[in-house]
């Protein structure tokens, strides 16, 4: 059991030890725990005794009232600070892969140290913060008395791991996402970094947990301090760009690099342009401010959720695809197609609450909605609806996470709102891929991008015949009104010929003229 000073609303293992825990509070801090002393009491590894007694994994709450023994309670060992965190709820977090690091102006450089060490978090403060657990070298050096008078002693069952960032940690970036010129934010709910799928990538499993059992022997998280060098080099050809889902239902395509302006020379996020694609096809132009610095960039703007997003991810199969989930609908996205999403969903019965991607089929993925029922999406069998549905409990999902325990068996965890967690196995038809179906499904979205280019030209030509048919209806418009000087005089004649006539006939009725006279009278006019 894992004690934390307020409600966690997320968390994620650390990918280079999974003995380090990091976790978003509802009160906008952020919560790390090392259980590495406690790491053989998650195994449950069971040396000798009997081979046929089988060992029923349980849960430590479930399993310590049976034995007689009290629940083990593990304390965080750090804490961020909270005058310079967030001012509300952690709604995501992500460790950054160990392949790389960035700086407070968001340039990419190689990770020397070769473990995870930096954190990205979104909270409905409206900001994203970049976080790094290594201790920061100080810019005047404090005496040592005064250390002295500020040290704590530290409890004996909390490790020392991440003591130098206790209730001082904070983030040493900070974008925050502004509508414009107006006062309001954009609230981030979900966000997907590039490197996201390398997390699930099923063959690189092996080397993850041979990665795990050597960080565990050599402890580098004890000596953080090797890893800051100096002189790093720079990764130019890094994607910077990241996807964010926001309250609202929007997902945001932004850039976390900051480059010099020429005219100003401050530093100022990458220009993307800004398109918002809704399901009028109307496209605006939306802005991005950052906490720091405060300039006002475009960004790329959609918005085809009508409710918060609860789901962002990317495929395991496939870098460029996102999965994002909100409301009552999913979209399917590819990095770079800015016209829209390739595969939109008509609205379901009840609202969706989470969502994710099948490990070992390209095509296949699995819809938590508020009512319990899991809906399992086949591209190759179905792509307008949930190939099938199944009632998983009463109440609504609130996390799905399918994991592949042996080549043969793959399991799916579903949490609810009553906090249950139900294990189920999957099938062999949803676990084992078809033939040639990583290619079929390339096609698939390949088909997709042709399909809004054509839409998109078809507009084009469409908005260039609505064009032409206006100018030749105002070309015909001034035909009408531009006549000769012939036609004007002869149109006058006929016109005063008429009054004339008319004329003659009022005196004749009046008897002011007679008949005979009219030829006389028609002679002197």
């Amino acid at each position: 059991m894992l004690e934390s000073p307020d409600d966690i609303f997320c968390f994620e293992f650390c990918p280079s030890d999974p003995n380090i825990i990091a976790g978003g509070c509802i009160n906008g801090q952020i919560v790390m725990w090392d259980i590495t002393t406690h790491a053989d009491r998650i195994e449950n590894i069971k040396v000798g005794g009997s081979r046929s007694k089988k060992v029923t994994l349980k849960p430590l709450f479930l399993l310590e009232p049976e034995s007689n023994k009290e629940v083990m309670y593990i304390r965080h060992c750090a804490v961020s600070s909270i005058e310079n965190g967030h001012r509300k709820v952690i709604t995501d977090i992500h460790w950054l892969s160990d392949t790389f690091e960035i700086n407070r102006l968001g340039s990419v450089f190689e990770n020397r140290s070769g473990i995870s060490c930096q954190l990205a978090t979104c909270s409905a403060d409206c900001t994203i913060c970049f976080w790094d657990i290594r201790p920061q070298k100080a810019l005047t050096p404090q005496p040592t008395e005064k250390k002295k008078e500020e040290s704590i002693e530290i409890p004996f069952d909390v490790p020392s791991t991440f003591l130098h960032l206790d209730l001082s940690w904070k983030p040493f970036s900070k974008i925050r996402l502004s509508k414009g010129e107006t006062t309001l934010d954009h609230c981030p709910t979900k966000i997907s970094l590039s490197d996201d799928t390398l997390l699930y990538k099923e063959q690189d499993k092996a080397a993850a947990q041979d990665k795990a059992v050597k960080a565990g022997e050599a402890r580098p998280y004890q000596n953080l301090e090797e890893g800051l060098a100096n002189h790093l080099e720079p990764i130019d050809d890094f994607c910077t760009k990241f996807f964010v889902g926001t309250e609202e239902g929007e997902v945001i395509y932004t850039d976390w690099k900051m480059e010099r302006d020429p005219e100003t020379g401050r530093f100022m996020r990458t220009r993307l342009w800004a398109a918002e694609w809704r399901n009028v096809n109307s496209v605006i132009k939306d802005e991005m401010a950052f906490s720091t610095p405060t300039a006002k960039k475009p960004v790329s703007l959609y918005t085809v959720h009508d409710g918060a997003v609860h789901t962002v991810q990317r495929s395991p199969f496939y870098h460029d695809i996102i999965l994002t989930v909100g409301g009552w609908n999913v979209a399917i996205w590819k990095e770079g197609v800015m016209t829209g999403p390739l595969l939109q969903s008509c609205c379901a019965p009840k609202r969706y609450t989470s969502g994710h991607w099948s490990l070992t089929r390209p095509g296949v993925f699995y819809i938590g909605r508020e009512d319990g029922y899991l809906d399992i999406w086949d591209l190759l069998e179905k792509t307008h609806e949930p190939a099938q549905s199944q009632n998983i409990c009463i109440t609504m999902i609130t996390c799905v996470k399918p994991w592949t325990f042996s080549a043969k068996q793959q399991f799916i965890a579903i949490a609810d709102y009553f906090g249950t967690l139900h294990i189920l196995e999957i099938p062999w038809t949803l676990s084992h891929p078809s033939t040639n179906e990583v290619s079929s499904i390339h096609y698939y979205f390949e088909r997709e991008v042709k399909h809004l280019e054509y839409v998109e030209q078809r507009k084009k030509i469409r908005e260039q015949e609505k064009k032409d048919m206006k100018l030749e209806i105002e070309k015909k418009k001034v035909k009408m009104h531009q006549k000769s000087k012939e036609q004007m005089e002869a149109e006058l004649k006929m016109e005063y010929e008429s009054y004339l006539e008319l004329e003659r006939n009022v005196l004749v009725n009046l008897g002011l003229i007679k008949v005979k006279e009219t030829m006389s009278y028609v002679e002197m006019v």
